[in-house]
């Protein structure tokens, strides 16, 4: 499977993103909103965001192996994150940047939304990250 992340001419420059994925592939992955969570529901982060999303991806991770798939195979990233406002991005960057190489996230990031809401499922929950991923 191969993935090409672009950003095509003329599209809003400079975010830590490209804009497009192009995949081929026969397998789709789709993988469920991840949190700060082990496997026997134990947090593993404090109430910051830079340590909760380092531990959501580091699940997301999981769920992407589980599959057959690394980030190297991801057309799309999904963040929710509690009470987003713009000046929480460093501390958003920094739990990306915690884990990059840990888990071989890729540079430029795929295509990303980071979606601002309420509350998540409990009350403690900063984050959730949604992977989408296309393989062989």
């Amino acid at each position: 499977m191969t993935v090409q992340l672009t950003t095509p001419d003329g599209m809003f420059q400079p975010v830590p993103y490209h804009h497009v994925s192009i995949a081929t592939g026969s397998r789709h992955v789709h993988v469920a909103g991840q949190i700060n969570r082990d496997a026997d529901a134990h947090r593993l982060a404090p109430g910051d965001l830079t340590g909760q999303l380092a531990h959501a991806l580091r699940n997301t991770a999981r769920g992407l192996a589980g599959a057959g798939a690394t980030f190297s195979d991801v057309v799309r990233l999904r963040f929710f994150v509690v009470g987003w406002e713009p000046e929480q991005m460093d501390a958003f960057l920094a739990g990306i940047d915690e884990v990059a190489d840990e888990l071989g996230i890729p540079r430029p990031l795929p295509p990303l939304s980071v979606i601002g809401v309420s509350y998540l499922f409990e009350p403690d929950v900063l984050v959730e990250v949604e992977a989408y991923a296309v393989v062989d």
